[in-house]
């Protein structure tokens, strides 16, 4: 089915998000639409998908103008999304979701489930995604649970199919995977919008680019085009795609972490004996699969764990069994790695997201009164540090792009005296401009002698900020190696090998 987007313009009162764009997504193939954070790529699937409704402009399916009430009209002209956040209920199993909303009824009204079951194992078979309909779908991985999105989408006879942002939550396996379904789904006659920011992705899989910026086409590109090029349209600018870093100059050490456990409630164990010291004004990564500790291990560090043995010192004071506003307040920033459950209140404003470690204290707080006047100035300030893009202070963190929710997160926990910076998974989900911009945080907040956690599944990203790498696997440390360890080492490492003696470093 052919795709036609013509003139499409949406604003949300005097933003602009989307500026009388055109698109056209021909019949088998895969058109990434790329574009920065808040470019306004989402905002224009949604107008497709029947959530908005453009105030100018018209979509056309096979060259036949669409008038789309709501998401049912479009589903039923042929329209399928995958979305960044899946729309599953996670208590529900495969097959309650697939069927939820276009329930189908048998004998004395009961809901079909065994038709539902029967879809489910088709088109699983069909592409290869080996998913169990009756399996609880909070029991599946993320990678699993994107598989069912594709198979709801796909059970309502979807020929246009877009994924939205569909790798931002994936592991690099995972990732490879699905773009091997996206390539069968091409095949086998569907039309795919594939919006990303992600180059390496759009040029692996892409048939055709088209890039927007500000809510408006700055051109199409081909496949072919550099990751430097591609870029400079996304942002508009030169944009340095390494990290430029001067050789760590290590202190003593900071943080010392020893015959760390951590069990979870039924005792299994998560995070086994793993040990590391972390030195002033230097950058460990802790690299592995999405899975293997990291998370725990993490939570452990910021007092998030319960079951925890083991030490964990910071300037020769103990962290175990501290609060985590102890270990705030002792100098910790912390970016966790799911930044809208754990780093921001998304109904709270920018300015009051940026009070949150210290909403207790002055001098944002004084009799139990807010200092307004002081958290404005504040916060202005730090918005604009931090290129946060928005219509102000004032506007709820929930309505930003993941870019600058990102920035928000990093301007509250840099905006403190550090002893310690933890930083988990800093860059998932952002695009190239936003990238470049955390990376930079990141090594400036080294050479200014704190020590540095990063904590990512990203292998581009541990090797261009990581002065020593910890790899882990099924809760163990399998190595400890230096920042500049071939990318062929340390994909052995995260599958379980342990590393040479010329590769291993304390």
């Amino acid at each position: 089915m052919k795709l036609e987007l013509r003139g499409i313009t949406k604003r949300f009162g005097a933003l602009v998000a989307n500026d009388h764009i055109n698109l056209t997504v021909e019949a088998g193939e895969i058109h990434a639409l790329l574009g920065e954070n808040g470019a306004g790529k989402s905002t224009l699937m949604n107008v497709l998908y029947g959530l908005y409704r453009a105030e100018e402009g018209e979509i056309l399916l096979d060259d036949v103008v669409q008038h789309f009430a709501g998401p049912g009209d479009a589903m039923a002209a042929g329209i399928g999304m995958v979305h960044q956040h899946f729309m599953l209920i996670p208590v529900f199993t495969v097959a309650e979701n697939v069927m939820l909303g276009h329930e189908e009824t048998g004998f004395g009204g009961h809901l079909d489930l065994p038709a539902a079951r029967r879809r489910v194992t088709e088109i699983s078979a069909r592409f290869g995604f080996d998913v169990d309909p009756d399996a609880l779908v909070e029991d599946l991985p993320v990678g699993v649970q994107q598989r069912v999105e594709i198979i709801k989408a796909l059970s309502r006879d979807a020929r246009v199919l877009v994924f939205d942002e569909p790798t931002a939550v994936l592991t690099p396996q995972e990732t490879d995977e699905l773009m091997g379904i996206m390539r069968q789904l091409r095949d086998s006659g569907t039309s795919i919008v594939f919006i990303t920011h992600k180059l390496r992705e759009v040029r692996a899989v892409a048939d055709r680019i088209t890039v927007i910026r500000l809510g408006a086409v700055v051109g199409e590109a081909s496949p072919t085009a550099s990751n430097e090029e591609l870029a400079t349209m996304m942002v508009g600018r030169a944009v340095d795609l390494t990290v430029d870093k001067s050789p760590a100059e290590p202190g003593a050490p900071a943080l010392v972490v020893s015959d760390l456990t951590v069990l979870d409630p039924h005792g299994q164990v998560l995070v086994n004996s793993v040990s590391f010291t972390v030195h002033a004004g230097e950058i460990l990564a802790i690299a592995g699969v999405q899975g293997n500790g990291q998370t725990e291990l993490t939570e452990a560090l910021m007092g998030l764990q319960p079951r925890v043995s083991g030490e964990i010192t910071l300037d020769g004071s103990s962290l175990r069994g501290h609060t985590v506003r102890k270990i705030l307040d002792a100098g910790v920033g912390f970016v966790p790695e799911d930044r809208t459950e754990d780093g921001l209140v998304s109904e709270f404003t920018i300015a009051e997201n940026l009070m949150l470690d210290r909403s207790h204290q002055p001098p944002f707080v004084k009799r139990f009164n807010v200092q307004l006047s002081f958290l404005a100035k504040f916060a202005e300030d730090k918005v604009k540090e931090f290129d946060v893009r928005s219509q102000g202070i004032d506007t709820l963190v929930g309505r930003l792009s993941g870019g600058n929710q990102q920035k928000v997160v990093l301007a509250r926990e840099l905006s403190r005296e550090l002893r310690l910076f933890i930083a988990a998974q800093p860059t998932r989900g952002l695009d190239v401009g936003s990238i470049e911009f955390v990376h930079e945080r990141i090594i400036a907040t080294r050479d200014a002698g704190t020590p540095v956690i990063v904590i990512s599944t990203e292998l581009d990203e541990v090797a261009a900020l990581a002065d020593r790498i910890l790899v882990m696997f099924r809760g163990r440390v399998v190595g400890i190696v230096p920042g500049d360890t071939p990318r062929a080492v340390l994909g052995l490492m995260m599958a379980g090998e342990t590393p040479t003696e010329e590769g291993a470093a304390a």
